[in-house]
């Protein structure tokens, strides 16, 4: 979505997103630079007990987090009710690049999947995929958010056996670090609301008992945060844990696809990783049109450590699963003769003939047809 217009302070909003842009080393504000100005400036406003000016600002917040949220659903939307062929081909591509990372063995580390996007589109593809995937939140009607990080997980107990648990497989971990136009803030918790996918509007929704006093400024998408609390930026701080936690320990690989490194919190919780030697980044990029990727990989100074492949033959969704990727399936079978192979050919070697014997007896395996 572009820069939003308010009806008062306009010229001050957008000089102060303008110069938080350029600190973040982008061209020019976007949204998101708007709506941090715009929420601290209500606060100012709060503070100084200008009531007339901080409602009307107040409600140019709820109005454009209204519409902000109307065009994330849109682009669900769009993907919802789009010719069955083409919607079919694109959720397919979709799968297969998600079980190309989360295809592993169960005993394995989980994969950590985190997103910066509103929308739910990573939910939909896990659920066709039939990915099971853990976050923060709790329940089911309206699960809740919870600020304590455990490490809860899958298992399951083979036929037959009792006492020796097993890790599912199809298990990952998603985070979403910038928020959810299904979350909103109630009283003082956090709440997933049952928001079907491609709905036209979030407001119905935000109608069900126990959210009455709900609206769009409620939603927590960043930088809107949470009010009332003592932890600033909350839900996001505890997010950007999240991801701090999971990157940053030894022989941990992050890909990132269709990131444009303009988020420095994302950047700094990177460069952290990278100390680390074992590390690796791997870069997926369609384009790179600010040149942020490559002054960021200059900025790293770990040329062994990263990877980039940018590029639309490179990085088009549907040539990087098929081409690229590997395959989503865990054929142990394949696995296992591979292994045979392997083993027989190093305990068996050829016997070398002598040279102008060209008796059959003598012949090698790599001599066979």
């Amino acid at each position: 979505m572009d820069a939003v217009k308010f009806s008062r302070y306009q010229d001050e909003i957008d000089g102060a997103a303008q110069d938080a842009a350029k600190g973040a080393g982008r061209a020019k504000g976007n949204l998101e630079d708007q709506l941090r100005v715009a929420n601290e400036l209500l606060r100012g406003l709060q503070i100084l007990g200008i009531s007339d000016e901080a409602e009307a600002l107040e409600q140019d917040l709820t109005g454009i987090l209204n519409a902000f949220s109307k065009s994330i659903l849109q682009s669900e939307r769009g993907i919802a009710t789009a010719e069955e062929a083409r919607r079919e081909q694109a959720l397919n591509t979709l799968v297969a690049f998600l079980m190309s990372f989360a295809s592993r063995s169960g005993v394995r580390d989980r994969l950590n999947i985190f997103t910066t996007n509103y929308d739910r589109l990573i939910e939909a593809g896990a659920e066709l995929a039939g990915l099971h995937l853990l976050d923060r939140f709790l329940g089911n009607l309206t699960p809740i958010f919870r600020s304590s990080r455990l490490d809860l997980d899958m298992h399951y107990n083979p036929p037959g056996i009792r006492g020796e648990p097993r890790y599912l497989e199809g298990v990952a971990r998603f985070t979403k670090l910038h928020g959810s136009v299904d979350w909103v803030q109630t009283g003082s918790d956090i709440r997933r609301v049952g928001l079907p996918f491609g709905a036209e509007s979030v407001q119905p929704y935000l109608e069900a008992p126990g959210l009455e006093s709900a609206s769009a400024h409620e939603l927590m998408i960043y930088p809107n945060a949470a009010k009332d609390r003592e932890t600033s930026d909350y839900p996001y701080v505890e997010l950007f844990r999240d991801l701090a936690a999971a990157i940053c320990r030894p022989n941990s690989t992050l890909v990132t696809y269709g990131y444009s490194f303009g988020d420095e919190h994302i950047n700094r919780v990177i460069r952290d990783m990278l100390t680390i030697p074992s590390t690796h980044l791997v870069v997926i990029s369609f384009n790179d049109p600010l040149d942020r990727i490559m002054k960021t990989y200059e900025e790293l100074g770990r040329p062994p450590q990263i990877s980039l492949m940018i590029g639309p033959a490179l990085a088009d969704l549907q040539k990087l699963t098929e081409n690229f990727l590997p395959k989503a399936a865990i054929d142990k079978t394949t696995f296992r003769m591979s292994e045979l192979l392997k083993q027989r050919w190093h305990t068996a070697p050829p016997v070398q003939k002598a040279e102008g014997d060209g008796s059959k007896d003598d012949l090698g395996i790599e001599d066979l047809p």
